[in-house]
């Protein structure tokens, strides 16, 4: 693809928008943008870095589209309610999707990796592409979180590695159905579960997707991506397995150790190669993240003893399992969880060890809640222990026609039906000084939640006035 020299992000700030800006403009474009969260006041230090790096930030109220030459990027559906479209369109200024550019610049590199799948894309993205960088392929990484071993005082949002155009690792969205838009060389699929689409939908956006691919690496223990195995070995692709346990997979995890600073397992392949591994992000499911990053590296001819070896180093994702503090005996966790499967992974992790946990989970929009309305209140009430407690303020919320006819308060009465804890509040502020009132030496505070930069910030506020 010719790049054009000039951008503008309609909602630059975005998990998805902002790397992609910053990939596109070390191609040497100009980039500016506009977001609302910036207009209402939220985030200051991301819009201040941002303007740091060279990026111009506007209103978004369409005064920044002046020029027919712009190519404006949106984030999903291109509606003309949104100022900076209807100037765009006003003024012929070509527009774009984020995932049809992002498509575009994939599709481009000779060598690209895709990370699809339901839960662990932003971590195994993290994994492979610090595998790739310490075995010195040099990638070019989209990723919709900040990955630590990257970030420092003058990078605190990397959540984009500029390496070679030639090789490019990038998370793969399925929830919009822009899975189609992508040609991987290696597609990586770590689970399919309900989330945003019915499973007939992602079904099929996902057997599409490995379809197109030379190698695919796929996850047997769970149904869906099983599934994708037994049928994708039946045409040109490529099919390489990981498992947690059956030791068949072309990878597998044996004897998970759970640690305080992380989780040890024993790596075996068919060919009898028995590898010890530690990593430092603990949980089963960050095994199987990184038996995905370990397939996906040799694809590229990365031996897996290099890659696990690499993975001892890796720093993790931020807001997947952080460790925000301890204070007075009490341990405060930011966590990304926001659907079932995800949520289910990190309280299983956490219970491996003692002490009673405090959630806060802030539903991530009202459609999910109503899509998984049930999965919620089975996933707490089968995980949940019986002196955990759960709070639950009302979804994210920036205003539009979402329907608004499930909240917060149809989940907590489903729990408390079945006898879990939990308690639905007005709002985050109420549920801080509930979580204030009830923590206690011994305790953990669990703060989980996504497309809400704040609740970091909320985390630790709340280290701070234990």
């Amino acid at each position: 693809m010719t790049q054009p020299k000039a951008y503008f992000f309609c909602g630059v700030g975005g998990s998805g928008m902002l790397p992609l800006a910053m990939i596109v403009k070390a191609g040497g474009a100009s980039v500016e943008g506009s977001d609302r969260a910036r207009d209402q006041g939220r985030s200051p230090d991301k819009f201040a870095w941002l303007e740091t790096q060279g990026v111009r930030l506007h209103p978004q109220d369409g005064s920044g589209v002046t020029r027919p030459d712009q190519l404006v990027i949106a984030t999903g559906a291109v509606e003309d309610t949104v100022p900076d479209i209807a100037a765009a369109r006003r003024i012929g200024a070509s527009i774009l999707t984020r995932p049809e550019l992002l498509s575009d610049l994939f599709n481009a590199a000779a060598t690209s990796i895709g990370v699809a799948g339901t839960s662990g894309k932003s971590t195994i993205t993290g994994m492979l592409a610090w595998i790739l960088d310490q075995a010195g392929l040099e990638p070019t990484v989209m990723n919709g979180a900040v990955m630590k071993n990257w970030a420092d005082a003058d990078h605190p949002f990397a959540s984009a590695r500029v390496g070679r155009p030639d090789l490019f690792v990038s998370e793969v969205d399925e929830s919009d159905g822009s899975i189609a838009r992508y040609d991987p060389t290696v597609a990586v699929v770590s689970n399919i579960s309900l989330d945003h689409k019915s499973m007939e939908e992602l079904e099929a956006l996902f057997g599409g997707y490995v379809g197109r691919a030379a190698t695919a690496v796929l996850n047997l223990d769970n149904p869906g991506t099983a599934a994708l195995a037994r049928s994708a070995a039946d045409g040109a692709t490529t099919v390489r397995t990981f498992s947690l346990g059956d030791a068949a997979a072309d990878l597998s995890a044996h004897e998970l150790l759970p640690l305080a600073d992380g989780i040890g397992f024993t790596l075996r392949t068919p060919g009898g190669l028995d590898l010890p591994v530690r990593l430092t992000q603990p949980g089963a499911h960050n095994v199987a993240n990184a038996l995905a990053a370990l397939l996906a590296a040799e694809a590229l001819s990365v031996p897996v003893a290099d890659g696990a070896a690499a993975l001892a180093r890796f720093a993790g994702i931020r807001r997947r399992l952080e460790l925000v503090g301890s204070r007075n005996g009490i341990t405060v966790i930011d966590d990304f969880a926001h659907n079932p499967d995800k949520i289910a992974a990190t309280l299983k992790t956490l219970h491996a060890f003692d002490g009673r946990l405090l959630v806060l989970f802030q539903p991530h929009g009202f459609g999910p809640l109503k899509l998984m309305r049930q999965d919620f209140i089975d996933g707490f009430a089968g995980l949940l222990r019986p002196d955990d407690v759960l709070l639950m303020p009302e979804p994210v919320y920036y205003g539009g026609t979402t329907d608004r006819s499930v909240s917060s308060g149809n989940i907590v009465d489903g729990l408390v039906a079945r006898g879990v804890k939990a308690e639905a509040l007005p709002d985050r502020a109420a549920c801080g000084a509930r979580l204030l009132a009830l923590a206690q030496a011994g305790d953990r505070i669990l703060i989980m939640g996504a497309r809400d930069d704040t609740l970091s910030t909320f985390a630790a506020e709340l280290l701070a006035a234990l």
